[in-house]
């Protein structure tokens, strides 16, 4: 079975892509993840406040980068890579992998990002994942604004590279798919589906807010399917889906509805890099048993182009869910 797949122009031996996470941060595992069969590695993400803050010279990372309060950013020095260190790490991955190496930024405005878009290209990163994270608090902030920016910054920072560049969205804006359209004119060539938000619990012992890490289950897929499906007709740039893949069935719904690539972690994170050798066994047995030689042959099969009001559709399925409830 062939299961090569195009993203952001870039040929991938497979779909699936290891997102954003400290995998890369040891080239001996990021290997590991390559010999798996991972068609790319997207490295931890570079924060907006890093760079647009960074002192000089560059100082080294804390030995404790854990010990963050809730409250307040880290200081400089307690980020696991300072932007020097991680440009000197792009390009020790890039010299000992053969699959694509993608960088993340993460932002949530316009700002010292090209200059350093830049950098990330000059040390041989094959493209950048922008991810927006930013839960707006401030009620004078319409939501025209968060999206202006948004625009702003994808623009400022295709603009600054030749490399591709994709955008890593959150589920909660009001009309996703003429923002994924917009994104596109900004200069985006591809669109990942979604960014997990982690949320605080609170404890009621402590009386106090408390960061938790939880990674993703199935059940978290639907959202992303759902948003696939209705997307996949209308962007021209490739789509990626993110959060809830856990199963080969998870991955072959991810590429009916539209998907060009798959991005896992909390797997990885469970069960090493044997589970990237898991799904593409448990995606080639479903191809053969489909009689699908390659991904292209069945993917988007399933998206929102067979229905002429996509809209109307949506509602009805609603009204049908909840009518069916109880019988």
């Amino acid at each position: 079975m062939n299961l090569a797949t195009d993203y952001l122009g870039l040929k991938l031996r497979s779909p699936f892509v290891v997102g954003a996470s400290p995998f890369c941060d040891d080239t001996a595992l990021a290997e590991r993840l390559q010999d798996a069969g991972a068609g790319a590695l997207v490295m931890r993400s570079l924060f907006g406040e890093q760079f647009e803050s960074a002192p000089l010279p560059v100082a080294p990372p804390a030995p404790d980068a854990s010990a963050v309060a809730m409250d307040a950013f880290p200081e400089y020095a307690a980020y696991q890579f300072t932007p020097e260190a991680y440009l000197r790490q792009l390009r020790h991955l890039k010299s000992h992998l053969a699959i694509p190496i993608i960088a993340s930024l993460n932002g949530h405005h316009a700002g010292g990002w090209g200059d350093y878009a830049r950098r990330l290209a000059d040390a041989g990163a094959d493209a950048i994942e922008v991810n927006f994270y930013r839960v707006v608090t401030d009620v004078t902030v319409a939501a025209d604004e968060v999206e202006e920016a948004m625009l702003a910054a994808v623009g400022q920072i295709a603009g600054a590279v030749a490399i591709p560049v994709s955008v890593k969205l959150s589920p909660f804006h009001t009309a996703i798919a003429q923002l994924a359209v917009a994104l596109e004119l900004a200069g985006a060539r591809g669109l990942v589906l979604f960014n997990r938000f982690y949320q605080p619990d609170v404890n009621i012992d402590d009386l106090e807010v408390q960061s938790q890490l939880r990674l993703s289950e199935s059940s978290e897929l639907l959202l992303r399917l759902r948003w696939m499906a209705i997307l996949s007709p209308h962007v021209r740039g490739t789509l990626v889906a993110t959060g809830g893949i856990h199963t080969a069935a998870d991955a072959v719904k991810s590429i009916l509805t539209g998907a060009h690539a798959i991005q896992i972690v909390s797997e990885v994170l469970r069960h090493g890099p044997r589970a990237i050798s898991s799904l593409i066994v448990g995606l080639q047995q479903w191809m053969g048993e489909h009689s699908f030689a390659d991904l292209d042959q069945f993917r988007g099969m399933l998206n929102t182009s067979r229905c002429r009001n996509s809209s109307a559709f949506e509602r009805a399925n609603y009204i049908r869910t909840l009518q069916s409830w109880g019988r």
